[in-house]
């Protein structure tokens, strides 16, 4: 992307404080943000917010996957029921993120996964009894994805009437698709 992602502006705050927000918005009552890469950097947009907490990965650079236990560490012995991965590059509206967890939980699935037209997408949101499987993902085992594979009976696939579940933000071109579609 050529600069820091998580403090691209979208819809008039960096795009972390916008994640945040959403999280929050839509009914996230506990949030881990990972951190890692010019870290010092995104602190402002974190520090002192309710129901938000840090945790630093050392590690990042080995990819996705330490990052995602990283957080799990986090968690202690406070574990949730449902927990909500999203990266920093995926923008969702609280809207979404409330409609995805209020389907989880209605209907009690291991795994759900948003859709678009067809096209899985995220968050994706994992009962509490993956955790474990979670905390041993590797990239060499194609972290999350391997979970997955191994529970395609006990997924829930929620198909969205918003293309915002397969937004990425990895390119200055997926940047700016995405803020056209947001407006």
């Amino acid at each position: 992307m050529g600069e820091l992602k998580a403090l691209l502006q979208w819809q008039g705050q960096s795009l972390l404080s916008h994640q945040l927000a959403a999280l929050s918005g839509g009914g996230v009552d506990r949030v881990i943000v990972v951190l890692g890469h010019r870290y010092e950097e995104l602190l402002p947009e974190i520090e002192g917010k309710p129901g938000v907490e840090w945790t630093l990965n050392p590690h990042y650079l080995q990819g996705k996957t330490t990052s995602i236990r990283a957080g799990l560490d986090t968690l202690g012995d406070r574990l949730p029921g449902a927990l909500l991965l999203l990266n920093v590059d995926q923008p969702r509206s609280a809207e979404t993120v409330g409609y995805l967890l209020r389907q989880h939980r209605a209907s009690g699935p291991l795994i759900t996964i948003p859709a678009f037209a067809g096209k899985g997408g995220h968050p994706v949101v994992f009962d509490a009894a993956l955790i474990s499987e979670l905390e041993a993902i590797s990239e060499a085992t194609q972290g999350i994805r391997e979970v997955v594979r191994r529970h395609q009976e006990g997924i829930l696939r929620v198909e969205m009437e918003t293309g915002e579940v397969l937004w990425d933000l990895n390119t200055p071109e997926q940047y700016r698709a995405a803020l056209g579609e947001s407006g």
